[in-house]
C-alpha cells in the first residue's frame, strides 16, 4: 500500500468493528496521517487500535490521533475538520445493528442522517477553501451496507443498479445518508465514492452480532438463539478483505460511482450456527454436541429474507476479490474469540449488553 495517495486521512467510526480494522491497516501499510473520529458509543472501542500502536514504530504511532466527537455536535464536528484538515474522508460511524433500530429508531436517524448531513457539510466547507491540486484529489467515500437494497427471493443478486427498497429504521436511515451522499455530489461536485457491503464479520466486533453472539454462547454452553426457521441468507464479508476493498475504492475509485463489495459467502444463518457449532466441537469439545444448544426463538420483525451481492464491478474496474474463503475466516474469527474473551467480557459490560434478546419492540 506504499502507493496509498492520501496523506491525512480522516476515519468517522474508527473505533468500531471495520473502522478500527481500517485504522490498524493504514497505520502498519500506509504513510499516512489517520485522524480517528468517533463518538465512542456503547460498541466503540480503542482496544485493537491501542494493541497496534504498541507493535509499530514510534514514528508510526505519532500519524494517529483520536478525536472524540459525536457527528451530531455540528460545532465540534467543525473544529475536528479544521484539525485534521483532511485529503481523504471515509465515513463508517453509523448505529449498525437492525435489532437495535427496531427499539430506538431514533437513534439511527440522529446518528446516520443528521450526521451524515452534518459531516457533508463541514466536509464540503473545507473541500472548498483547499487549493486546487488538494481539492482534485480529495475524496469523500461513504460506506453504506446492502440492506438498502431491500429483500431478495430465491435467485438474483444486488448490483451498483438495484432499486432502493430498505426495510428496517435502519436500512431506512442507510438508504437516506446514501441519497445525501450522491446529492452533495450532484449539487455541489463533492468528490464521493460509495460503496455497499455485505455482512461483515471477524476479530474485535462487539458481541450483539450473530457469529460472535453465537461462538461466545457456544463457548459458555449457552442457548444459542436462532431467529426463526433460520433459512434467512446473508452473504457472508471477512472484514480484512472489506477493508482491502475500501482502500482500492478510496485511492482508484471513479468519482460519483458506488461499489457493491460482497463476500460470495451466501449462507443461511441455520448454515452459519452450524458451522460455528461444528468447529466449537473441535476447539472446545465436550460431552455433547454443541448443536445441541440451538434454540428457534421468535423471528426478528420483517426478517428480510436474503441478501446477496454482485461483486463484479469492483472486480472488473479496480481489481478486487475476496481473499479468504468463508470456512477459513470463520475459523480464523472462532479462534479469535476464543482467545480473547476477556475482551469480549470488558466491551460487553462497557456497553450494558449482557447477550440477551433485543429488537421485539413492535406492537
Amino acid at each position: 500500500m506504499k502507493a496509498f495517495p492520501f496523506k491525512r486521512v480522516l476515519i468517522t467510526g474508527g473505533a468500531g468493528f471495520i473502522g478500527g480494522c481500517l485504522v490498524r491497516r493504514l497505520l502498519r501499510e500506509s504513510n499516512s496521517f489517520i485522524f480517528n473520529l468517533d463518538k465512542l458509543g456503547y460498541a466503540s472501542d480503542t482496544s485493537g487500535i491501542d494493541q497496534c500502536l504498541h507493535d509499530i514504530t514510534n514514528d508510526s504511532a505519532k500519524r494517529y490521533q483520536l478525536l472524540h466527537v459525536d457527528l451530531c455536535d455540528k460545532n465540534s464536528l467543525d473544529h475536528a475538520i479544521e484539525l485534521a484538515d483532511p485529503d481523504l474522508v471515509i465515513h463508517l460511524a453509523a448505529e449498525s445493528h437492525v435489532d437495535r433500530s427496531i427499539d430506538s429508531p431514533k437513534a439511527f436517524l440522529d446518528s446516520n442522517v443528521l450526521g451524515t448531513f452534518n459531516l457533508l457539510e463541514s466536509v464540503r466547507s473545507h473541500w472548498q477553501k483547499l487549493p486546487l491540486a488538494r481539492k482534485t484529489s480529495f475524496r469523500f467515500h461513504h460506506v453504506s451496507t446492502d440492506e438498502v437494497f431491500g429483500s431478495l427471493g430465491e435467485s438474483g443478486r444486488f448490483n451498483e443498479k438495484t432499486s432502493y427498497d430498505p426495510r428496517s429504521p435502519y436500512s431506512a436511515s442507510k438508504a437516506a445518508s446514501d441519497h445525501l451522499v450522491r446529492a452533495f455530489n450532484h449539487t455541489y461536485d463533492l468528490q464521493i465514492v460509495i460503496t455497499n457491503c455485505s455482512n461483515n464479520f471477524g476479530p474485535w466486533q462487539f458481541p450483539e452480532k450473530l457469529i460472535p453472539l453465537v461462538i461466545l454462547k457456544a463457548l459458555h454452553l449457552e442457548s444459542i438463539p436462532l431467529y426463526g426457521d433460520g433459512l434467512n441468507v446473508r452473504d457472508w464479508l471477512y472484514v480484512e478483505d472489506h477493508v482491502e476493498a475500501l482502500i482500492l475504492v478510496a485511492s482508484k475509485g471513479v468519482i460519483g460511482s458506488s461499489y457493491c463489495v460482497g463476500g460470495y459467502g451466501e449462507r443461511t444463518n441455520r448454515e452459519v450456527v452450524n458451522q460455528i457449532c461444528s468447529i466449537m466441537d473441535l476447539r472446545k469439545p465436550v460431552d455433547n454436541l454443541h448443536s445441541e444448544l440451538i434454540t428457534a426463538v421468535r423471528d426478528r420483525p420483517g426478517h428480510d429474507k436474503r441478501y446477496s451481492i454482485d461483486s463484479s464491478l469492483i472486480t472488473s474496474e479496480l481489481g478486487w476479490t475476496p481473499k479468504y474463503s468463508f470456512k477459513d475466516a470463520l475459523i480464523l474469527t472462532i479462534d479469535w474469540y476464543i482467545n480473547n474473551v476477556e475482551w469480549c467480557n470488558k466491551v460487553s459490560a462497557k456497553g450494558d449488553y449482557a447477550g440477551g434478546r433485543i429488537g421485539l419492540n413492535k406492537p
